[in-house]
C-alpha cells in the first residue's frame, strides 16, 4: 500500500506520542502508563480501583501490574472503601501528588505545543474526526458485515 491509511496515521502518531511521553517520564524515573494512572486518580477523594481500568481503557491484569509498581514506588496507597468493604480505593501519596503534577505539566506542554502549531479550526476538525472514529468503533458500525476470506 503506497497511500497511508487512516489506521497507519493514527498508529504512527500515537506511537510517536507514546515514545515522547515515555522519554519524558523516564527523566523522572517513571513511565507514560504510570503518569496516565496518576492523572486518572482523583487527588482528593481517591478512585475506586474498579473504575480505574475502564477510565484508562486498560485490562485488569495490566492495570494491576502498574498499580503494584506504583505502590512499590510509594506513589499510591490502597485503602478499603468505607462505603463498600469489598472494594478498594486508590489514593495518591505526597510523592504521588508531586509526580501527578509533573505528569500534568508534561501533558499540558504537549497540548500547548500542538496548539501553537495547529490552527484552532484544524484542531476542531481533528477532534470531530477523532470523535467520529470513536463513535464508529463504539457503535460497531465498521464491521457490521463479516469480511469473508476466499
Amino acid at each position: 500500500m503506497k497511500e497511508k491509511t487512516i489506521d497507519y496515521v493514527l498508529r504512527a502518531t500515537w506511537m510517536a506520542v507514546s515514545k515522547m511521553y515515555n522519554e519524558e517520564a523516564g527523566k523522572a524515573g517513571s513511565t507514560m502508563s504510570t503518569g496516565f494512572a496518576l492523572l486518572s486518580i482523583d487527588p482528593e477523594n481517591g478512585t475506586p480501583s474498579t473504575s480505574l481500568g475502564p477510565k484508562m481503557g486498560m485490562e485488569a491484569t495490566s492495570l494491576s501490574r502498574i498499580l503494584r509498581t506504583m505502590e512499590d514506588k510509594g506513589l499510591i496507597l490502597r485503602k478499603k472503601n468505607p462505603k463498600d468493604g469489598r472494594s478498594v480505593l486508590i489514593y495518591l501519596t505526597d510523592f504521588g501528588q508531586e509526580m501527578r503534577e509533573y505528569s500534568k505539566k508534561v501533558v499540558l506542554r504537549f497540548d500547548d505545543a500542538v496548539k501553537e502549531n495547529v490552527s484552532e479550526e484544524d484542531l476542531k476538525t481533528f477532534t470531530e474526526v477523532a470523535n467520529t472514529i470513536l463513535y464508529l468503533i463504539s457503535e460497531k458500525k465498521i464491521y457490521e458485515e463479516e469480511i469473508k476470506l476466499k
